[in-house]
């Protein structure tokens, strides 16, 4: 198993900046998610680890080897597409040995990789199988298994599950975390859903026009979002106009329709300036829980109510801005409904003090 480390990284088509200046440090047998919308460069720089495309500039490093200049069949990588790319006209047992027979290795070895590798992937007993006949998590296992025998030091995954159906996403992504951690290999994994990159990352670099906006575990990208494009890309936010107020070693203020707040964050922004405060709508508490928990109390107005099984929904306006708070749907809990007003609060360690840009 090896490291990775990105320097610099930039990839350039004409004036266009597909990837730029990105580095990045993934850890020995670390799970690292790239996330963003489609065209934010997260597939072109899984490419360029794999040596499928050049970089204009930049080095990657696997193991502390510069492998910038070498072929992908020299990296020690094994990718999978979101394809699968497993040939029709071959079994799964053929499917699996094709790399290795490329490599010259004997009969008995490939037999016995073949087989461990089925083991490996939940698919024993499947050697005889053509792809007509495989589910579409099946052939799945049998994508990776085919790079899995090879013995890769790294493994990059480019949108793996997206072909699949939800049911089968949802079980496949617990899966290959699964996998990935019996097996301790650094993989890096390529996903526009949130909720992939949240449930097997280590860590996730959210990525933007080319650049990484913010690296980090899936607890600091969620609950410390660094800039308002992360904040509104992972989960939902409420972002509400505010000025910032001034700032301890510790804490960062901002005035909010005529109520006084403290906040996380706020780093570098100057006091006066026009700023967005975040909260997500589960950190909002409503009615008696505000004072029992000894916050700042808003009065706000419920515009709208929304049942969603074991949560409820409000939409709250707040002076001229509105909010959405989300609570537990319990009989023991208060209910509100549209025109009644509202105390509600927040921790101020739940809320984040951001740059208005």
């Amino acid at each position: 198993m090896s490291d990775i480390r990105l320097e610099q990284l930039t990839c350039s088509y004409g004036s266009a900046k597909a990837v730029d200046n990105v580095s990045l440090s993934i850890a020995e047998g670390e799970f690292y998610s790239l996330l963003g919308p489609s065209g934010c460069g997260k597939s072109t720089t899984l490419r360029m680890v794999a040596g499928f495309v050049a970089p204009t500039s930049g080095r990657i490093l696997i193991g502390g080897q510069d492998v910038t200049e070498l072929p992908p069949e020299r990296r020690g990588i094994g990718i999978v597409f979101q394809n699968y790319a497993i040939f029709p006209h071959m079994s799964v047992g053929e499917n699996i040995a094709f790399g290795l027979k490329l490599r010259r290795k004997s009969r008995d070895e490939i037999r016995t990789a073949v087989t461990d590798a089925l083991a490996q992937v939940g698919l024993s007993g499947f050697e005889g199988r053509y792809q007509r006949n495989l589910s579409g998590g099946q052939q799945q296992r049998v994508a990776l298994a085919r790079v899995l025998v090879t013995q890769p030091r790294i493994l990059l995954l480019d949108e793996p599950l997206s072909a699949l159906d939800k049911a089968l996403r949802e079980e496949m992504k617990f899966w290959i975390k699964d996998l990935q951690q019996r097996l301790g290999i650094t993989t890096i994994y390529v996903t526009h859903d949130q909720d992939e990159a949240l449930t097997m990352s280590d860590r996730i670099g959210v990525m933007r026009a080319g650049r990484v906006e913010q690296s980090g575990t899936p607890r600091e990208i969620y609950e410390e979002p660094a800039t308002l494009f992360v904040t509104t890309f992972i989960g939902q936010s409420n972002v509400l106009e505010v000025m910032a107020g001034p700032r301890d070693s510790e804490h960062a203020s901002a005035t909010l329709e005529g109520y006084r707040l403290i906040a996380a964050g706020g780093s570098g922004i100057s006091e006066g300036a026009p700023a967005r405060l975040v909260v997500r709508p589960e950190n909002i508490l409503m009615g008696d829980e505000v004072a029992l928990n000894g916050l700042v109390a808003l009065d706000a107005r419920v515009v709208g109510e929304t049942y969603q099984g074991p949560m409820m929904r409000y939409r709250l306006r707040l002076g001229a801005q509105e909010l959405v708070a989300e609570r537990q749907n319990q009989s023991h809990l208060t209910r509100w409904h549209p025109g009644d007003t509202v105390k509600i609060g927040w921790d101020p360690g739940r809320a984040r003090l951001l740059p208005a840009g």
